[in-house]
């Protein structure tokens, strides 16, 4: 089983990626990772997002269509096909992400860490502070990678996201914010490619000058989507519903009842 980690910056628009993760964006002038633009699904929020990249499913199929759609994800996801396979799954992600795969509602004191977990999750580290600090998450994530090497990761930092309802989508915090994450990015995504990971950074939705989102704005919807150890070849536009699909197929993973991914892919 070939081993990925999805890297989801929350609230990362298109145009902010594109100038400000100067790591990344140097590895796509190396011709070692590709770049495209993706729109997001709607609504452009966080919980429903996390659900349709995961599960393969718009909103408005899936169900949670509001972050205040608190419960179980309901029919086949990505995480629970790596595990029918016989994989481990890992998270160091949101604690929305926990209630959604793990035990819904959370619980900070019961729920904050996973270890052997029986369920779609097998090892998480779940926050619920939005201002938890990336460079702590992406130090969660190193863990997990050390010390349970689990075929397929999840990180999910939130500063991004955060700095943008704090300052607006246009403004320097919020691109300071997204250039920290591409500073955490150049730390230690080389030690994860040299450990055998394929890696996608994308996002699950953008942000608005205004410092929100939920609607079909191109700022609110544009995201970056960098793939590292593999180009897609195709001219047409990827789907945000696509993605699950596509991990599967790079992990040899059988994708179940979720839509299957049946573009071309060259390996860098």
């Amino acid at each position: 089983m070939n081993k990925v980690i999805l890297i989801i910056l929350d609230g990362l628009r298109y145009d902010a990626a594109r100038a400000c993760l100067g790591y990344m964006e140097g590895l796509v002038a190396a011709g070692r990772a590709e770049v495209r633009k993706l729109t997001c699904e709607l609504p452009a929020m966080s919980r429903p997002l996390y659900e349709t990249l995961l599960t393969g499913r718009k909103p408005v199929d899936h169900g949670v269509v509001s972050n205040g759609v608190v419960r179980r994800s309901v029919g086949d996801n990505l995480l629970a096909r790596v595990r029918a396979h016989g994989g481990v799954t890992a998270a160091a992600a949101y604690h929305w992400v926990s209630e959604l795969y793990v035990s819904c509602p959370f619980d900070r004191h019961r729920d904050r860490i996973l270890v052997d977990g029986s369920g779609d999750i097998t090892h998480g580290l779940f926050y619920w502070d939005d201002a938890y600090p990336d460079s702590h998450l992406f130090a969660d994530a190193e863990w997990l990678v050390r010390s349970k090497a689990p075929d397929f990761l999840l990180l999910h930092p939130m500063n991004v996201d955060d700095a943008g309802h704090k300052h607006g989508g246009d403004s320097v915090g919020y691109r300071n914010a997204a250039r920290t994450q591409g500073d955490l990015l150049a730390r230690h995504l080389p030690g994860w490619v040299e450990a055998g990971y394929t890696v996608i950074v994308t996002s699950d939705h953008g942000m608005g000058d205004d410092g929100n989102h939920a609607g079909p704005t191109p700022q609110e919807t544009e995201v970056p989507f960098y793939t590292v150890g593999f180009r897609l070849e195709r001219d047409q536009p990827l789907a945000q519903t696509e993605i699950a699909g596509l991990v599967c197929r790079l992990m040899d993973v059988d994708s179940g009842s979720m839509p299957a991914f049946d573009g071309a892919i060259e390996r860098l």
